[in-house]
């Protein structure tokens, strides 16, 4: 009897798995059309949102996530291919937050202060995609994060009917226990949108963000960040 149980237990358990890595899988494919990795052919749109994370880890390193999409956001600015760049993050400490410490960044980095808008209820990645539309008044955006970050954030942009594409920017090495995390994140958000139907945790008035920039002609003209910039970039970043 117990052996029974035991054995009924493992297939529950390895069926529940395999669940979660075909729905794991799905989504990748799903959203795999709206996904850019090169620059230069990513569309131009008026708004590219910066998904937030922390600058540091704990043992005062640099955060190689953080980087790279810093990184990501400047290459798309400086190309032509966003106007203004929404940074989308947490805010829910005093000692902590991500909008403001991208900001400060990316003016170090040479961009515009005036074309930074600041979304401090980024909380999860559903706040950020439902914010930009419901409070920045923008239905068609570019995501800049990582690729398996892009994916989730795409599929609930697309199932909320919010037109948007994403600029991938690289990953770390060694990234296999956030990829395994990232299969359960993708559990959750999809329980938040079809079983729980939840919205962001604080919405707020109406804040449009200004569409007055038109496309450069030279927006293909502007290389992208080079490696030897990167590390400029990150002692800029350290200091």
């Amino acid at each position: 009897m117990l052996k029974r149980v035991f054995f009924a237990l493992i297939i529950i358990i390895l069926a529940m798995v395999a669940t979660a890595l075909g729905l794991d899988r799905w989504i990748s494919w799903k959203t795999a059309p709206f996904i850019y990795e090169d620059v230069a052919s990513l569309p131009h749109r008026q708004v590219g949102v910066v998904l937030g994370t922390a600058k540091y880890y704990r043992a005062g390193v640099i955060n190689q996530y953080y980087l790279y999409r810093m990184q990501g956001a400047l290459n798309a600015y400086n190309s032509g291919k966003v106007n203004y760049l929404l940074l989308s993050g947490d805010n829910a400490q005093q000692s902590y937050n991500e909008p403001a410490t991208m900001r400060r960044d990316l003016i170090k980095a040479g961009v515009d202060p005036a074309d930074i808008v600041l979304d401090y209820a980024g909380f999860r990645t559903l706040d950020s995609i439902v914010r930009t539309r419901k409070v920045f008044d923008t239905n068609d955006f570019i995501i800049i994060t990582q690729r398996f970050h892009c994916e989730r954030a795409l599929y609930i942009a697309l199932h909320l009917g919010i037109q948007a594409q994403c600029y991938a920017v690289p990953s770390p090495k060694n990234m296999l226990s956030v990829r395994a995390r990232e299969v359960g994140a993708r559990l959750g958000a999809m329980a938040d949108l079809y079983l729980m139907k939840r919205e962001p945790r604080f919405l707020g008035p109406l804040v449009p963000i200004p569409a007055v920039h038109t496309v450069p002609e030279d927006a293909q003209s502007y290389p992208a960040v080079t490696p030897e910039q990167l590390l400029e970039l990150e002692e800029k970043l350290r200091k």
